[in-house]
């Protein structure tokens, strides 16, 4: 576990953009057994969340097609969480940060940390905003 003076302003950082942050893996069950699309976003206290991660999500949410839902977790953090949406990410591997979109519960689009790492947060944003563009 991480102390709680690093990761409160890392994930106040989506959840004052919208995100609904979720702590277990019932949160985690609900959230992604809604109807519609749900993007998810494995936080981290890593440099590339910071720098490209939360700033591409929260900059992919200016599209005309956007998700119905938005929620987060936090690796290191809410370990339970985390396994329950890693599950739902199968087949691929864990990493964070990463990001995941779901329709209907289904995972449609995945971005894996390496996606991230390097990338630009503008180059993050228009790959989400592709996806929402095809998926919701």
């Amino acid at each position: 576990m991480y102390p709680q003076e690093i990761v409160i302003p890392m994930q106040e950082e989506l959840t004052s953009a919208g995100f609904q942050a979720l702590h277990t893996p019932e949160e985690v069950e609900t959230a992604l057994a809604k109807e519609g699309t749900t993007l998810v976003v494995v936080n981290s206290v890593c440099g590339c969340a910071a720098r490209n991660a939360r700033p591409g999500a929260i900059m992919s949410l200016n599209n005309a097609k956007k998700p119905n839902h938005i929620v987060t977790v936090f690796a290191g953090v809410d370990r339970e969480a985390v396994d329950a949406a890693r599950e739902k990410m199968f087949p691929f591997p864990p990493s964070s940060p990463s990001m995941a979109l779901f329709k209907d519960g289904e995972l449609v689009h995945m971005l894996e940390r390496h996606h991230i790492e390097g990338h630009s947060a503008d180059i993050i944003s228009e790959n989400l905003k592709g996806a929402y563009d095809e998926f919701c």
